[in-house]
């Protein structure tokens, strides 16, 4: 593994009222050990899987494609600020890494085809052919299997959505696989428990406060008892 924890430095949030500081699982979670090669973050919408994944993106410089020319307005400006608060700690040294998002796949695709340039050489970096050329699923499977074979730390935020059934278990088997090869670390929030029953993996609940491991968590019973 390369990355082998991030602490989180609530005590310095700069308020506990504004998403994503007010979760009370990011608030109460000191740190995350990462005790696999691949980790799944798992949890209901909104309970900040995706937000801590591009904050560890962040606090380990690793950059995030996003089109320029299609920003989403964050309703809480904060949400981009809790990197901030992240200390990361690695095994030997800082290695590369890539973060993947469906929702900006599509234009890292893009540039890939511009930079690609006539004789598309580049695209054998990415399967052989051109990303565009083929199906939404078919592409990011082709994109996982070229990368994800070069040493590095890698974040997906939800890379299920696209992928059907059997590519989801294509996709967990090429994490097996290369995890278990020793240089490539995975961390993924996903929704899939197709992907999440990865043999070896690391499954860490944001259901909970704090954050912990999935097959620990017991059902949280306060909402109903009043509490």
């Amino acid at each position: 593994m390369h990355l082998s924890r991030v602490i989180l430095h609530s005590e310095l949030f700069p308020n506990q009222d504004c998403y994503p500081f007010k979760l009370e699982n990011i608030q109460r979670t000191r740190q995350i050990v990462f005790e696999s090669p691949i980790v799944f973050f798992v949890g209901e919408n909104g309970t900040g899987k995706s937000t801590l994944l591009r904050a560890l993106a962040h606090a380990c410089g690793i950059h995030i494609w996003a089109n320029p020319d299609c920003r989403r307005n964050q309703a809480d400006p904060h949400q981009a600020e809790l990197h901030r608060y992240l200390e990361t700690t690695w095994t030997t040294r800082p290695v590369p890494g890539s973060y993947f998002s469906s929702e900006h796949f599509r234009y890292f695709s893009e540039r890939v085809e511009e930079w690609a340039g006539p004789d598309g050489s580049l695209f054998d970096h990415f399967g052989g052919k051109s990303l565009l050329a083929q199906s939404h699923g078919e592409s990011l499977l082709s994109f996982f299997t070229a990368r994800y074979r070069i040493e590095g730390l890698y974040l997906l935020d939800e890379p299920d959505t696209a992928l059907s059934p059997r590519h989801q278990l294509d996709l967990a088997k090429l994490l097996q696989e290369m995890g278990r090869a020793g240089h490539a670390q995975f961390v993924v929030a996903t929704h899939s428990p197709i992907l999440f029953s990865c043999p070896g993996a690391l499954v860490l609940s944001f259901d909970h406060a704090p954050i912990g491991q999935f097959s620990t968590m017991r059902p949280n019973t306060s909402a109903s008892s009043g509490m």
